[in-house]
């Protein structure tokens, strides 16, 4: 089987590996594997220990390999992490051709052009997103090409990485023996798969609550609008409810899935926890009010700071399509009123817009980035003309000499 028939997504978390492996079929994307392996070497969404997360990544191929019957070669690689950075940019060329007309390599060089920002100190460019152009005064332009012009103009996001993770991640990657076919930022893969069209144009910001991180990207106009990586994730609402009860992580852990919720309304006052369910060295009961005050406190830290980055785009309560939450965090029972709530927006939970699967985790939430990134795959081998992102994403050169450098270092 051509291996270009193969499309393998790897979402590399904090707590967990997923992998989501795709077989393309004429014109079909068909999900023959999703697998979940505990994650090692990995902390807030970068490399902490190489040798723990190779081993952690080649246990979750293999399992994979064995669930699909399929050989695993290549990967499409998720990044995620608060030393990502995103800003705008802009870029302007003189149309090439004396006719004026604008042909590829025009907007090739108009993005390359946007390219050359100050980046800072040791990060490297992962993705050029160009959201319009401009050809002479007519601005608002989705694809210039084919159209007579002397100045061409784009406006682009540019999204950046610090070096020394994105050549530990790869590394970890091609140390297992696969090969990388690019590196996406984890909210865009997701959007691919839990996104519609129709909430990209209306105005949609999607929110994926990870272990230790949220992520956030904001659309508008079919255009990515902004993105953010917050420093906060289900993990902290884990941490604070250990330290309000005075128990271990692990059982803080089962009581946050087991009874959390961000809804203390829902609440009976004198309704309470017994402790020894959880533990056999625990005891005593503990209210479960108290629990769902210490999840709510820290939700709505989350919900603030996704606020705060609405505020720098002036889209606060402006998103008619509204939230829309996934990754694991975003099981929390109660969220979505809360956030209706707190954000005053529509909100919801997210759900594959794009698979038809047997297999039942593919609509599992903390499942959406390694599946957004098999789609991204079948997107960017099979249709360039979709309305997807892929049109419009420009790999970074700069990505490809850095998997070309670390590639040198793998013996």
């Amino acid at each position: 089987m051509p291996k270009e028939n193969i499309i393998t997504g790897l979402d590399i978390g904090t707590t967990m590996i997923r992998v989501v492996v795709g077989q393309v079929n004429g014109d079909s994307l068909n999900i023959m594997a999703a697998v979940e392996t505990p994650a090692e070497g990995v902390s807030k969404g970068v490399v902490t220990s190489i040798e723990d997360a190779v081993s952690s990544v080649a246990s979750s191929l293999e399992k994979a390999e064995r669930l699909s019957g399929l050989p695993i070669e290549n990967v499409y690689v998720g990044i995620s992490g608060s030393h990502i950075i995103s800003e705008d940019s802009n870029g302007v060329v003189a149309v090439s051709k004396a006719d004026g007309e604008i042909k590829e390599d025009d907007v090739e060089r108009v993005i390359e052009a946007a390219q050359a920002v100050a980046t800072p100190p040791n990060y490297e460019i992962l993705h050029v997103i160009p959201r319009s152009f401009t050809v002479d005064n007519q601005s608002a332009i989705k694809d210039p090409i084919g159209m007579t012009g002397v100045r061409l103009e784009v406006d682009a996001q540019i999204i950046q990485g610090l070096s020394t993770q994105v050549k530990n991640l790869t590394k970890c990657v091609y140390r297992t023996g696969v090969d990388i076919d690019d590196l996406v930022l984890g909210i865009l893969s997701a959007s691919e798969s839990v996104l519609t069209k129709r909430q990209k144009e209306l105005g949609a910001a999607l929110i994926n609550i990870g272990g230790s991180t949220t992520s956030l990207a904001v659309f508008e106009e079919g255009d990515i609008l902004h993105t953010a990586i917050l420093p906060i994730g289900s993990t902290h609402i884990t941490n604070d409810i250990a330290i309000g009860l005075r128990t271990s992580v692990d059982v803080a852990d089962d009581i946050k899935l087991t009874y959390g919720t961000c809804d203390i309304t829902a609440i009976e006052k004198k309704k309470e926890i017994d402790l020894s369910e959880f533990s056999d060295v625990e005891n005593g009961r503990v209210s479960m009010k108290q629990v769902a005050e210490i999840i709510e406190a820290r939700v709505e830290e989350i919900f603030n700071l996704i606020n705060d980055e609405l505020g720098k785009i002036e889209r606060i309560g402006l998103l008619p399509a509204g939230i829309v939450f996934t990754g694991g965090g975003s099981k929390l029972p109660g969220i979505v009123e809360y956030a209706k709530k707190q954000l005053k927006l529509p909100a919801s939970l997210g759900q594959s817009q794009v698979v038809i699967s047997a297999i039942d985790k593919i609509n599992d939430l903390s499942f959406s980035t390694a599946l957004g990134l098999v789609v991204w795959g079948y997107q960017a081998q099979a249709s360039k003309d979709s309305g997807s992102l892929m049109k419009n994403i420009v790999p970074s050169k700069m990505f490809n000499q850095v998997k070309n450098v670390v590639k040198k270092w793998i013996p």
